[in-house]
């Protein structure tokens, strides 16, 4: 028989590098359950914000109002987004992440009932505001949440995919929200976002996970943000990118009529949403390794079907071919503004992403205002050419943000 001392015996070893090849497996892994319950929040506040649209003659004739004071449910669910997202996030940054995001889940859980009982114009209105002071914190807490939640050469692909919820509310929500609307009432609608907003707020307690805020005297101001190199550009680069879009997408009916395509309309934004869902996929496939790239490619190539829409838009054809490539290249752009803009701020990504908020708000309503006067005054077939105009200064600046906002990979 012989003696083995412990010295020779290996098992301590083998058991340590397994654990360490298990440790570094999971560190490679994205936290997916989680990120889709982010997914689902992104979901039900958009679907909340839009819902009215699919709704409005319902909603009018139940609440005694035009369908015009209808429509303005989702202006003003708007306005309390533009209001509150930046001096909520600034205000709220010593609180821990996951009680404030389920405190704004839980607000959609309230206002939409609100919304489903009410007989009153005016508390559906207060209703709506406080919707969108929730949307507000949601979409601000939603990417510098997903970041955190990834390892940090992912965190552009898990920024990824929580912008799932958002074309997939506008491509299949939206309609059966109507579906619903229309089969048992726009009442029961509603109610259907307030279980939804129930079940997520479970959802987000089993799977993701509770991060601090930052710490006592570590805040940063919403001017000091504001001024960290690079914001400035993404910010600008992300309005005109949306003015742009918004100038023709608001009113692509009246573009498309001349050339006998306004019956084809949801057809045409049909094209647009699919590509979008695509373009949002290629992006998180590659925007860890190439957001700058991927940055300049979308303005580039947006510029080019812009161009074939302002050149060759007389061609049905060409107009279903530049808005499939439209679609693409703007499915992937919230999350590439969003992961420039978590990456650049850091610790202060919450209080960014309420600038995005607020921008992109602002840029719709600025495009539509855009394209609403150039169709008013010298008609739909200039409004390719006012979107170049915006378009090309973008360019101009995120090519020239090179070291700080949109940096090649080797210098983030």
């Amino acid at each position: 028989m012989t003696l083995t001392s412990p010295a020779d015996i290996p098992a301590h070893e083998p058991h340590s590098d397994k654990t360490s090849r298990r440790s570094a497996a999971l560190q490679e892994r994205l936290p997916v359950w989680g990120l889709l319950a982010l997914a689902m929040a992104a979901f039900v506040t958009l679907l909340t914000e839009v819902m009215p649209a699919g709704l409005l003659p319902q909603m009018s004739a139940s609440l005694g109002v035009s369908e015009s004071m209808t429509g303005q449910l989702i202006t003003v669910y708007a306005a309390g987004s533009l209001l509150t997202a930046i001096p909520l996030m600034t205000v709220t940054q010593r609180l821990r992440r996951r009680p404030l995001l389920l405190v704004a889940i839980g607000g959609f859980a309230v206002v939409n009932t609100v919304t489903a009982i009410s007989d009153n114009y005016t508390l559906t209105l207060v209703a709506r505001f406080f919707a969108g002071v929730s949307g507000g914190l949601v979409w601000a807490l939603l990417a510098g949440y997903a970041a955190r939640m990834a390892p940090p050469h992912l965190a552009g692909r898990a920024i990824a995919i929580t912008g799932i919820g958002a074309p997939l509310a506008f491509s299949l929500g939206v309609p059966a929200g109507a579906f619903v609307g229309g089969l048992a009432g726009w009442r029961f609608a509603f109610g259907i976002m307030s279980v939804l907003a129930v079940i997520l707020i479970g959802w987000v307690l089993a799977r993701v996970p509770d991060f601090p805020g930052q710490p006592a005297g570590k805040q940063l101001s919403t001017a000091q943000v504001f001024m960290l190199p690079g914001i400035r550009p993404i910010l600008f680069v992300m309005f005109a990118f949306v003015v742009a879009h918004n100038i023709l997408y608001t009113y692509i009916a009246p573009f498309l009529a001349p050339v006998g395509l306004a019956e084809q309309v949801d057809a045409i934004l049909l094209v647009f949403g699919l590509s979008s869902l695509i373009g949002l996929w290629i992006a998180g496939v590659l925007i860890d390794r190439w957001l700058r790239a991927l940055v300049l490619t979308s303005i580039a190539v947006f510029a080019a079907a812009v161009l074939a829409l302002g050149l060759l838009g007389a061609s049905p054809m060409i107009i279903y071919v530049a808005i499939a490539v439209w679609g693409l290249v703007f499915g992937g752009a919230p999350t590439l503004f969003q992961t420039a803009s978590a990456k650049t701020a850091g610790k202060a990504a919450d209080v960014a992403q309420a600038m995005i908020v607020t921008g992109w708000n602002l840029a719709i309503a600025g495009g539509s205002v855009i394209g609403g006067v150039l169709l008013g005054t010298i008609g739909a077939a200039y409004l390719p050419w006012a979107m170049l105009a915006a378009l090309v200064p973008t360019l101009i600046v995120a090519w020239a943000a090179r070291r700080h906002g949109f940096p090649s990979a080797g210098q983030e």
